[in-house]
Order: C-alpha cells, then sequence, then structure tokens
C-alpha cells in the first residue's frame, strides 16, 4: 500500500466505474497485471484472505465483499489470516489447490508479497491486493518500483491522512490552545508502509495550518491496548504538556491514545483525538460522557470488499486490465453526524 504522496494525491480525483460510481482510479493499467491470467468461462470462484479479520473495519469489508459476490454470482471464500504471516502463505497455497480463479489479499505483513505473488503466477490465478500493498520483488512496497507493485483496493493514504490533518488543525484553532503546552502524538505500526502514508500527510497538513507544535512519533502494534501502553509512556515522559493532539495510522490507535490520556488525568477538554475508520470512535459517542475523540475519518470497509471483488470479477470474466489502484471514498464525522452517515457501530 506504499505510495509517494503526490501520486496518491493525484490518483485520487480521478473517477473509474468499477461498481461504486464514487470510486478513484490512478487511470492506469497496473504494470504487474498477470496477462497471463486466461478469462473464466464458467462460474467463478474467489478467495478473500485478510489479516485481522475480526477488527471491526474487516468485517464490513468482508460483508461488502460476501454482497457484492452474491450479486454477480461469485463463489467467494473469506479466510481470517490474524497477524500470521506464515498462514498467509499456506492459504494461498490451499486456495490454489482449491483451484479458486482469483486472489484478493490483505497481508498481515508485506515482506510475504513476492512468495505471494509468485505462488500466484505460477498457478495463472489473478491476484489482487486490498488496502495494503505488496510488491513483486521484494518485501518493502514504499521500497518498490511502481511497475512491481501488485494492482490495489482500498483508499489513498495521503488523502486520508490529509483529512484527519485538517480536522486537527480546526479543531486546534476552535479549542485557542497554545503550541508551547501542546503536543501532538502520532501513532503507528512503522513497518506498514499505508501506515506511513496516512501520518506523513496528516503531520504535512496540520503544520501547513498551524505551525510549531511539537509531534511526537509513537510506534504501535496498531491495537487499542498496543497503543494505550505505549503512549501511556509518551504521556508520562512529558508531564509539563497541558494539550495534547492524537492522531494515528487506524481507529485502534487513537483511540488508545485518547484512553491513556484519560487515564493519565487529562480532561477531554485538553484532548483532540481525530480516528480513522470511525468504527471505534463512534462508541465513544454513543454515551453521554465527554470524550478527547473529537472526529473521525469514516472509511467503509464495505465499499472497498465491493469494489476489490467487481474488480477481479471484471479481470475474470471479461479480461479487463486491473487498475494499479482504485480508491473508494470517504467521509469526517463527528459526535453529531456519524449516525447520518451511515458508521455501524457495535
Amino acid at each position: 500500500m506504499s505510495r509517494t504522496t503526490g501520486r496518491a494525491a493525484a490518483a485520487a480525483s480521478l473517477l473509474l466505474a468499477l461498481g461504486l460510481s464514487t470510486a478513484c482510479s490512478t487511470g492506469q493499467e497496473s504494470a504487474s497485471a498477470d496477462a497471463s491470467v486466461a478469462p473464466v468461462s464458467g462460474k467463478i470462484s474467489m478467495t478473500y484472505l485478510q489479516k485481522q479479520g475480526d477488527q471491526e473495519y474487516f468485517i464490513g469489508e468482508a460483508a461488502g465483499a460476501k454482497a457484492k459476490a452474491a450479486e454477480l454470482g461469485v463463489d467467494l471464500k473469506v479466510v481470517n489470516l490474524g497477524n500470521d504471516a506464515n498462514k498467509t502463505v499456506s492459504e494461498v497455497q490451499s486456495a490454489v489447490a482449491q483451484k479458486t480463479n482469483g486472489l484478493i489479499i490483505v497481508v498481515p505483513d508485506p515482506a510475504v508479497g513476492p512468495q505471494v505473488v509468485q505462488t500466484a503466477k505460477d498457478a495463472k490465478v489473478a491476484l489482487l491486493t486490498s488496502d495494503d500493498q505488496i510488491c513483486t520483488t521484494g518485501p518493502d512496497p514504499s521500497a518498490c518500483d511502481k511497475a512491481n507493485l501488485v494492482p490495489r483496493i482500498g483508499f489513498s493514504g495521503a488523502q486520508m491522512g490529509g483529512e484527519v490533518g485538517k480536522r486537527a488543525a480546526a479543531e486546534y484553532q476552535k479549542a485557542g490552545w497554545s503550541a508551547t503546552d501542546t503536543r501532538v502524538i502520532s501513532a503507528w505500526k512503522q513497518d506498514v508502509t499505508v501506515c506511513g502514508d496516512r501520518v506523513k500527510a496528516a503531520k504535512e497538513t496540520f503544520n501547513a495550518a498551524v505551525p510549531g507544535v511539537q509531534a511526537i512519533d509513537v510506534a504501535t502494534d496498531n491495537t487499542p491496548t498496543g497503543a494505550q501502553d505505549k503512549i501511556a509512556a509518551t504521556v508520562t515522559a512529558n508531564a509539563g504538556v497541558k494539550h495534547w493532539v492524537v492522531w494515528g495510522c487506524n481507529d485502534e490507535n487513537v483511540q488508545g491514545g485518547v484512553t491513556a490520556l484519560e487515564n493519565a488525568g487529562i480532561g477531554a477538554d485538553n484532548v483532540i483525538g481525530v480516528g480513522l475508520g470511525a468504527y471505534l470512535a463512534c462508541k465513544d459517542w454513543s454515551g453521554t460522557k465527554p470524550s478527547g475523540m473529537k472526529a473521525a475519518l469514516f472509511i467503509n470497509g464495505k465499499d472497498v470488499g465491493a469494489l476489490a471483488v467487481q474488480t477481479m470479477y471484471d479481470k475474470l470474466k471479461n479480461g479487463k486490465d486491473m487498475p494499479a489502484e482504485a480508491f473508494a471514498p470517504t467521509t469526517m464525522v463527528d459526535a453529531t453526524t456519524w449516525k447520518a452517515s451511515g458508521v455501524t457501530c457495535n
């Protein structure tokens, strides 16, 4: 899911009709699309392999994929990989052995990318990534030539991060805080390139609007508890800070940060959390207790799952080349707008 900020931002402005009228694409055909994959004349089967399949976003993604598959008459199997890179490889091999026509994958670790690509290529099975990018030639998508990136359906990291940074800056200005007693916590799993794209864009957009606020980068595992533990240590080490702004790769990081600050005795009025996902942020807004979670960018996994299945279907049924990237839409929500925006809060 690696991209330079400029290319991703430009890509997000172009429209692609791929089953979702509001989806966006680079408009480029993927150089890594395997021309040896022949169209399927009969019933199409697909396998959707997801990391962290019990996470709210990926549950929604699977639901969207299943709904689109049912609409198109596709046999779809969804597999939860958890965070297990070894399981990724074995499940890809299993799907190939079961004669799947197409693989859609969200890898737990991009390092398995080359092996996944080679397995699919040897079996002449179409391959599409969802959410996170993988490279055909190496373990690090951020260091990969764009011609060697596997086609991807998801969101633009630069666009999402930019929206988060913009809202954080607006909340900061509204609060009237001073840079001298404010810190930004930027939390993410630092070996996931999409996370780097998101937080980098958030920081750049925020700094352009309100320069001078010191940011503290916090390495996490992208889970609420993991983020909470790491951010709690950061807060303890910066006891003199009065105001905190929190963003990260996903809702998990921001919720973990907001909770850590609350546990440290910092009131909600002194915290600006801007989530990314909204599936956890909405829980803070469901009650009456004040929350430091001020807003969140709603990314709808259902849209991504549906778009991924439609893209794979078009490749397998009609031989249509997959785009290098296609993006689903996003919406900024808060305590007053999340219900009307269709956020699912379980």
